[in-house]
Order: C-alpha cells, then sequence, then structure tokens
C-alpha cells in the first residue's frame, strides 16, 4: 500500500450514530403509503441509498411517483422525529481533527442527500474540517456500486492506493474495493465482524480508532 494522503468518510452508523433513525423512518414513511414492513426487514439494508431500499423492501423503483413520495415523505419524518435527536459517536470530530493533524485530506461519500450530510456533519461538528463531500444527489446507482467512490477519488485528487475508507457497513466495503481502496471498519453501525470481514482493519467506534491511531492502517 502507498502512503495514505486521503480519507473517504461514511457518515451514517460511522460518525453519527443514525442506523436506527434512518431505518424507522423508512418504516414510518412506507406506512403511511400503506406498506407494512418491519424494522428487521429494513435495517441490515441501510447503508444503502433509497434506490435500492425501496426496490429491495417493496418492489417499488424511487423514481416511480409512488417511490418519490414515499422518499419525500421518509425525509420529512427523518428530519423532524429524528435528526433532532440524534448524537455523534464518541470521539468523532477528535477523530477528524487528528486526521487532519496528520494532513490526511477528508472526504465524505454518503448515501444520504444533500441537506441531511450537511445537518449531520454539523452534530460531529466537523463542518469546517472536511474538504470534499459526494452525496445521493451525484451518483446514479448508490452502495454498494463503486460509483460514490470513483467520484469521490476524481474530486479528492487521490489514486485508490492512497486513499482510505472510514465506513460501518458490508456495503461500503464492496463499494470501495471495488473502486480499489481498502476500508477501516467501525462497529458502531450495527455490523458484526463476519460482515465486515473485508475490511483491511476493524474497530469500536471512532474513539477506539483514535486511541490505536499510531498503529493502524492511516499511519502505513
Amino acid at each position: 500500500m502507498a502512503q495514505i494522503h486521503g480519507v473517504i468518510l461514511d457518515i451514517d452508523g460511522t460518525l453519527v450514530n443514525s442506523n436506527d433513525a434512518t431505518a424507522n423512518a423508512w418504516v414510518e414513511a412506507m406506512k403511511d403509503y400503506g406498506y407494512d414492513v418491519p424494522f428487521e426487514k429494513i435495517r441490515p439494508l441501510i447503508g444503502m441509498g433509497g434506490d435500492r431500499v425501496l426496490p429491495e423492501t417493496i418492489g417499488v423503483e424511487k423514481e416511480s411517483h409512488i417511490g418519490k413520495q414515499i422518499s419525500t415523505r421518509r425525509k420529512q419524518i427523518y428530519k423532524d422525529r429524528y435528526l433532532p435527536t440524534l448524537q455523534a459517536f464518541p470521539g468523532a470530530k477528535a477523530l477528524l481533527q487528528e486526521m487532519r493533524k496528520h494532513g490526511l485530506k477528508l472526504a465524505v461519500a454518503t448515501s444520504a442527500e444533500e441537506d441531511e450530510a450537511k445537518a449531520l456533519l454539523k452534530i460531529v461538528g466537523a463542518e469546517d474540517l472536511i474538504d470534499v463531500q459526494t452525496t445521493a444527489y451525484d451518483v446514479k446507482s448508490s452502495k454498494p456500486s463503486p460509483d460514490m467512490i470513483h467520484v469521490t477519488l476524481e474530486r479528492i485528487g487521490y489514486s485508490p492506493d492512497e486513499v482510505v475508507m472510514l465506513a460501518d457497513t458490508a456495503y461500503d466495503i464492496e463499494a470501495a474495493k471495488n473502486a480499489g481502496v481498502g476500508t477501516i471498519a467501525l462497529r458502531c453501525g450495527g455490523w458484526k465482524d463476519t460482515d465486515l470481514a473485508g475490511a483491511i482493519a476493524i474497530y469500536n467506534d471512532p474513539a477506539d480508532l483514535l486511541v490505536h491511531y499510531q498503529s493502524s492502517p492511516l499511519m502505513k
């Protein structure tokens, strides 16, 4: 592996404890339109965008009329009921500050929409720490498609072997791998180590990675 110059960051489940909230917002939005989908079916899909969640759960395309209605409703529920309650994981901001201290360029690659990503970064206190941002608006296919990683690599200006991804789901790992990028995975998003087996390293949460920073792949 070449020297690391940049980090591609997921937000949901990685920097902010938001995966359950996102799943609940989908459950409630679908129910409002007559689809009774249990939380347990949606929760393992969080990490994908709505372009994948809707077809996987109720067989509806996001760009269809009903798909757009459900997506809009989910966004409103998430913003009104859940976003005000969300908290950053321990050590999230301090970890990003440590990365910047070591000269790393930070890029966000998230399946969240642009305004949601901005709100989540504000929760972390990271608005001024991010150099590049790629959201659902910027790609046609969300993770595990590598599209988002390819776009982010272009924007950050480094080759895949000069960058690592920090994320929490198997979808992130697959997307990054298909773009030639290794992933440092965090357990705080709720996934098991067996699901995260494709990662180059696994830590509990941002605080745990910060404690082990000097021996982590970030220092290779």
